[in-house]
């Protein structure tokens, strides 16, 4: 009996860690298309609907303690539990970000158009991208995915460093744009460390499958 309870709670562990990464890449994608839309209302859903993210988050914190309070998992179970447990602020971390980006995207959006968005498309498809398969990666345990997707956020970077020099090239050349460009550079910004966290959602996901830790290891 006491098996088949912390199995019950450990499926209703993960489908609500599943609900909170679904929340959170689409929360990343809206705010992205709120400003590549110029669309300050979506912009505005996406802050008013952080508190139901940071909701969410907690109900994951309560269960992960009851689990671990009440039923004492042991091995695999222990490593999914405290997997879940560290995931979780992760993700509201990246929600964050989201919600910063949305912020950014309501300035900007009334500020004269900054025409040229660099590699902001591309930063924000492989963000979301990233995010999407570290959640697969999760649900399958897929260790070997998870080390792909870490390799993938150079990606990330190289883009950032194209975005970073582009903008401030626009805002020398036309000091007109600079208040635009100047927030689309902390935007750039969000999205860099958004592939940063993705990559420690990863590391997790391969202490889960292997109980091996990789952070601050060579792959």
């Amino acid at each position: 009996m006491e098996h088949r309870i912390i199995d019950q709670q450990l499926d209703i562990l993960r489908d609500k860690i599943l609900l909170l990464g679904g929340a959170t890449e689409s929360a990343v994608q809206r705010a992205m298309q709120s400003l590549v839309e110029r669309d300050s209302e979506l912009a505005k859903k996406v802050l008013e609907e952080d508190k139901i993210i940071d909701q969410m988050e907690l109900e994951i914190d309560r269960l992960s303690i009851d689990i671990l309070a009440l039923q004492h998992p042991a091995a695999h179970d222990l490593r999914f539990v405290i997997s879940v447990a560290k995931i979780t602020p992760i993700l509201e971390r990246i929600a964050d970000h989201a919600g910063s980006i949305a912020e950014a995207a309501m300035i900007i959006n009334i500020e004269p158009l900054v025409k040229n968005y660099v590699d902001f498309p591309i930063m924000a498809q492989t963000a979301a991208e990233m995010l999407r398969s570290a959640l697969d990666a999760f649900t399958n345990e897929d260790a070997k995915l998870s080390r792909e997707i870490i390799e993938r956020d150079k990606e990330i970077d190289r883009s950032y460093k194209r975005v970073f020099n582009a903008l401030l090239e626009m805002m020398i050349d036309n000091p007109s744009a600079t208040t635009g460009a100047a927030h689309l550079l902390f935007v750039a910004k969000h999205l860099e460390r958004i592939g940063d966290y993705v990559k420690d959602i990863c590391e997790l996901n391969v202490y889960l499958r292997e109980a091996a830790f990789i952070k601050h290891s060579k792959l």
